[in-house]
């Protein structure tokens, strides 16, 4: 048999072997993730076939008369995520934007404040608690939401008294923890846009900042969308920080002011103080809710980023 043979099925055996290992890794990770699904729902099975749906609308969490419902803490998640992609997002993405096109005349200012952009990332989240418990909740509660409150606490949104610990506080300490990861990431996509996009539009006379706007960044729009679910998937997820300074109160308000409770928040206080198998059922099931929701948020986000990248196809 000629080398040239014998090296090709060499190169046949190993290609078998490595696309056997990344199958493996592949059904291993469908595996876990039905594992995990199983073994929520089974531990939720008293508190699904006790409650059933109104579980999910009920605003009632009393582990004494054995009476829970998860609304209160599916808003709270909902509020404080959708405030940390309200205030973390633009900063993220002003960050990726100075990194990746201001700061390549200033490669040693962007190289540090990109490496403290990504050390930013490495810091426990109980730290971040720690610190806006005692350093960023008494100052916003004094030099923000108390004159928000005095001047516009007509508003819904403001007119709750502010104590420190509250939806606005916890959405600030969340939009501080995402804005590693989503700028960090739509910085790599910013940067993997093609120069000739640039050059494209500054061969027709545009400004620097006319190229950002109508050439780079709707060119990697897919990727900073799929950057911001990263920090949403964060958000969404995220526990010691929040629970810090949320206040811990089943109550809803419509105020940013007023103390409220998180999915994750709940689990990690309660999840040791079960009073009985309904309430153990009831967190774990509370537990499920947040698989559940973080899969919705991803399943969405995936099929959106295809969405763009057909509809910019289509276009070029």
């Amino acid at each position: 048999m000629s080398s040239s043979k014998r090296i090709r099925r060499r190169g046949i055996g190993g290609d078998q072997i490595l696309k056997g290992l990344v199958a493996a890794a592949a059904i291993l990770i469908v595996v876990l993730l039905v594992a995990l699904a199983v073994e929520l729902i089974n531990g939720a099975s008293l508190s699904l076939t006790t409650f059933g749906l109104p579980f999910l609308y009920s605003t009632t969490w009393d582990p004494y008369h054995d009476v829970f419902g998860a609304l209160p803490f599916i808003y709270g998640t909902l509020v404080t995520s959708a405030l940390a992609l309200l205030i973390g997002l633009p900063v993220s993405l002003g960050v990726a934007i100075f990194l990746s096109e201001k700061a390549k005349g200033y490669r040693l200012a962007g190289y540090v404040l990109g490496t403290l952009v990504e050390l930013l990332a490495a810091v426990p989240s109980v730290i971040f608690g720690l610190w806006g418990l005692f350093v960023l909740s008494p100052n916003l509660k004094t030099y923000v939401e108390a004159p928000l409150h005095k001047y516009l606490g007509f508003l819904p949104i403001f007119s709750a008294n502010p104590i420190g610990l509250d939806y606005f506080i916890a959405g600030i300490i969340l939009a501080i923890m995402i804005i590693p990861t989503v700028s960090a990431v739509s910085r790599d996509v910013l940067n993997a846009v093609p120069n000739s996009q640039r050059e494209a539009m500054y061969s027709l006379g545009a400004t620097q900042w006319e190229v950002i706007r109508k050439s780079v960044l709707p060119y990697a729009r897919s990727g900073i969308f799929g950057a911001t679910i990263l920090g949403l998937g964060r958000a969404v997820g995220e526990t010691m920080a929040v629970t810090f300074v949320i206040g811990n109160s089943t109550a809803i308000s419509s105020s940013l002011f007023a103390q409220g409770y998180t999915l994750s928040a709940l689990i990690v206080n309660q999840v040791g103080e079960s009073t009985s198998p309904l309430n153990a059922s009831a967190i774990v099931e509370i537990a499920l809710i947040l698989f559940g929701l973080a899969l919705v948020i991803n399943v969405f986000a995936r099929l959106f980023v295809v969405r763009l990248t057909r509809g910019a196809r289509f276009r070029a």
